[in-house]
């Protein structure tokens, strides 16, 4: 299910909307990074092109990160 989340991001309120499963998996993330769930959301806003939006560059976030655990866990 597609949930609206809200994030404050350099002190401004902005809303998003993700599937239950990446949210998750970003929650899993952040947690293992040992850093605040909105502090990574920060950093990947910070990180993403200006053309796209901030549900998107979370789920390519999640897409990345378990990709790159994958390829660590097959070496």
């Amino acid at each position: 299910m597609i949930r609206k989340h809200s994030a404050t991001l350099h002190g401004h309120r902005t809303s998003f909307s993700l599937e239950d499963e990446f949210w998750t998996e970003l929650n899993a993330i952040a947690a293992t990074r040992d850093i605040s769930l909105a502090g990574m959301i920060s950093e990947i806003d910070d990180a993403r092109s200006p053309e796209s939006n901030l549900s998107s560059a979370l789920r390519v976030h999640v897409l990345q990160w378990l990709k790159t655990a994958k390829t660590q866990d097959s070496l």
